[in-house]
Parts: C-alpha cells; sequence; structure tokens
C-alpha cells in the first residue's frame, strides 16, 4: 500500500471510531425512546421502524437490529431500504430497531494488545458490555413494546461490522442472521480471523446465517477473504453463509451498495 492510500484508510479507521454524519436521506416515520441502562451505565436512544401492515394487523413480525442507529447515522438509509424492498416483495415485513451511538469506539470493540489501536479508538473494550445491553435489556424490552417474532438479526458496517461478526463467534445464539459490511477485521492484529476456526468449533448446534461482504480497502480485504477461505474449510452445516467481494466498492460504499442484496439473501 503507497503512503497516500495508508493516510487516507487511516483517516477512514479514525473516524469510524466517532460518531458518523450520512446522507440527507429522508426521516422516515417512526417511534423514539430512551433507556437507562445497568450494562453500559448510560442512557441510550433507541429508533424503531414498523412496517406499515403493524398498524392494520395484528401480526407479529420479525425484528432487525442495528447499532449505528441514530437518526444522524444509518437509521434513516436503511429503514426507507426496508420499506422499498418490502413493498417490492423481495423480503417479508419486519421491524428495525435501531440504536444511537455515544461512544461508538468505545461500544464496538472487544480489547486490543496493539498500541495503534488506541490511537484511532481511545475508548475501547465496550463490546462485550453492549452485547449484554441489547440481549439483556433492550431485546426484552421491545418484544414488550412491539408484536414481535423469534426471528431476530443484526446489521452494521465498518466498526458495527466488527460488531457483527464477534457476536456472531462469541454470542452466536443473540441471533438467527447477521450482516456485515466491510468489517474491521484489522482489530487487535485480526484476532477474529486467526480464531475462526476455534469459534467455529465450537459453534452450537442451530441454523444461522451471516452475510459478509469487503470492498477495495486492502486492510479489510485481505481479512475478509481469508474468513471466507475459512468458512469454506471449517463453517458447520448449520451455518448457512455467502460472502460478497466487492473490490470496486469503497469503505463508505459499500454499506449502501449492497445493502439490499444483503437484505434479500438474509430472507431468502
Amino acid at each position: 500500500m503507497n503512503k497516500i492510500h495508508l493516510v487516507i484508510t487511516l483517516l477512514l479507521i479514525c473516524l469510524s471510531c466517532n460518531n458518523r454524519s450520512q446522507y440527507n436521506d429522508p426521516i422516515p416515520t417512526h417511534d423514539n425512546f430512551t433507556i437507562e441502562s445497568v450494562s453500559v451505565h448510560e442512557t441510550r436512544v433507541i429508533n424503531v421502524w414498523t412496517p406499515p401492515t403493524y398498524a392494520t394487523s395484528e401480526q407479529s413480525f420479525p425484528v432487525l437490529y442495528m447499532p449505528d442507529g441514530g437518526i444522524q447515522e444509518d437509521f434513516p438509509h436503511i429503514a426507507n431500504t426496508l420499506a422499498k424492498l418490502i413493498a417490492e416483495k423481495q423480503i417479508p415485513p419486519l421491524i428495525l430497531v435501531g440504536i444511537e451511538n455515544t461512544e461508538r469506539g468505545r461500544d464496538l470493540t472487544g480489547s486490543s494488545e496493539v498500541e495503534a489501536d488506541a490511537e484511532y479508538c481511545p475508548i475501547t473494550d465496550g463490546a462485550k458490555n453492549f452485547r449484554a445491553f441489547i440481549s439483556n435489556e433492550l431485546i426484552p424490552d421491545i418484544n414488550k413494546k412491539y408484536r414481535t417474532t423469534n426471528q431476530k438479526g443484526i446489521i452494521g458496517e465498518s466498526l458495527a461490522g466488527l460488531f457483527v461478526i464477534e457476536t456472531f463467534m462469541l454470542n452466536p445464539e443473540a441471533f438467527d442472521f447477521f450482516i456485515a459490511m466491510d468489517p474491521s477485521l484489522w482489530w487487535n492484529d485480526f484476532n477474529l480471523v486467526k480464531e475462526a476456526k476455534n469459534h467455529l468449533s465450537q459453534f452450537p448446534n442451530k441454523s444461522k446465517k451471516i452475510w459478509f461482504a469487503g470492498s477495495g480497502a486492502e486492510d479489510i480485504s485481505k481479512h475478509t477473504r481469508n474468513l471466507a477461505t475459512i468458512f469454506k474449510e471449517a463453517a458447520p452445516e448449520n451455518v448457512t453463509w455467502t460472502y460478497s467481494d466487492e473490490p470496486n466498492e469503497k469503505h463508505n460504499t459499500i454499506f449502501r451498495a449492497t445493502k439490499e442484496k444483503a437484505l434479500v439473501w438474509s430472507f431468502d
């Protein structure tokens, strides 16, 4: 990688540890409330989008959970995409639950022994607490407030993609399907990739689906491709997976470029 590419990559990594502003997408009608979390010791803002048939039926719906789920983050464009795909009958109606960021780098990363990681994300190792918040506080609250089925998934890009992959490896029973675009697998000297075979060998005997993609960013694609190779060799039969290699996409374009096919695949 030449120096210019390296500088650009490091800037993107640095930005990924902070709250991110997205495009000016139309903000769909949605619910908004807060949870006083015991697991992360702070107030968390939650945005919930329900499909049109929620108000006109007694049906229960699957739920898609999303870090980076603030109104100034990825919530609007993912909610609008779900509405489009549902209207086109490409996916079934479902509920979207967006979790607004506070300390993004903290919540979406595990521990790291790499000094350079701390330069980009000074506050880290909060993923286990964030996962506990989602599993033990948020999901029960959503199930209480909304008509939900047992089917649930999680979607994320960059550091949120890292969180999705880590959750799949460490706590696969938390969700039924997992979607990760350009996951930051470089974290902690790509430890998740190094330990992937070990995690897969201990995978529970329950059906799970995982879709992940890598852009042309060299520091990410080499790890996502290696992970895909490991899945070919070691994924258990109860894991349905696919890897979407996207060399023509950039780190900041891959989420929007691949979200529709990822969602359609997850519900196929």
